[in-house]
């Protein structure tokens, strides 16, 4: 086997908004690229034919359940398997759910922490290895509500917050040869089936920018941070517009 010539980064819930975003950035910066989607099939084989008509055999696509344990170390073994090499992952998928306080299930809490922060942290063990022989990084996306929380989805912002202390954990642990740093959005894109303009204006108005960002923009970030951020670690990167500078 030989291994691919361009830096590989595995990214996780790549099919869809940011992930997407985070893969096309990523491809144009020259990355090889191994996309993990569990249930967006038709987008992703939409992406990976945009990215290979662009560069033949710079895309694998991987569909897995995170939250099954073993397709984890799964993932990482694949890519390897085809390209040689791993020298970035990028956690970006994410559940989001409201647990409105009385009414939180178990099996809610499980899902919410299982994609939030197990599967990026063991998802970072496997690929430890390889990122350290190729003095790579970690990149996690958080969210501003890791910091602050919001009414009503509890269970979200603390899985949110554990990612954000793995990411501190985990850049103490694997350095010097592995860099880890973690984004956390603001408002960037709403959530899907989300009509609350009144309160999306409340939002933007608390907002210094007073807009809402791109997924270009943060895409532009996670492949600064991946490779441009080499005295960087143990950071999480606030691309909020300045939105928690309010009160």
């Amino acid at each position: 086997m030989n291994a691919s010539p361009r830096p590989v980064a595995l990214v996780t819930g790549a099919a869809r908004r940011l992930g997407a975003a985070i893969a096309r950035g990523l491809h144009a910066a020259g990355y090889d690229l191994a996309l993990h989607y569990r249930s967006s099939a038709d987008e992703m084989q939409a992406l990976a034919g945009e990215l290979e008509g662009q560069r033949g055999g710079s895309v694998l696509t991987l569909q897995a359940d995170l939250a099954q344990f073993d397709r984890l170390p799964e993932l990482v073994a694949k890519t390897i398997g085809r390209f040689g090499r791993l020298d970035a992952l990028v956690n970006n998928a994410s559940g989001f759910q409201p647990t409105p306080l009385g009414s939180v299930t178990p099996a809610q809490w499980d899902a919410l922490f299982a994609s939030n922060a197990r599967a990026p942290f063991f998802l970072a063990q496997a690929a430890a290895p390889h990122l350290a022989a190729a003095q790579g990084a970690i990149v996690n996306l958080v969210d501003v509500y890791a910091q602050r929380p919001l009414r009503g989805y509890s269970a979200y912002c603390m899985a949110k917050a554990a990612l954000a202390m793995a990411t501190k954990s985990l850049a103490l642990e694997l350095a010097p040869e592995v860099r880890v740093n973690a984004i956390a959005p603001g408002a960037i894109l709403w959530a899907e089936g989300d009509d609350g303009e009144q309160r999306k204006a409340a939002m933007l108005a608390r907002t210094p920018l007073a807009r809402t960002g791109t997924p270009e923009e943060v895409a532009e970030a996670v492949r600064w941070l991946l490779r441009d951020a080499t005295y960087c670690t143990g950071q999480v990167l606030r691309l909020d517009g300045g939105r928690l500078l309010e009160d």
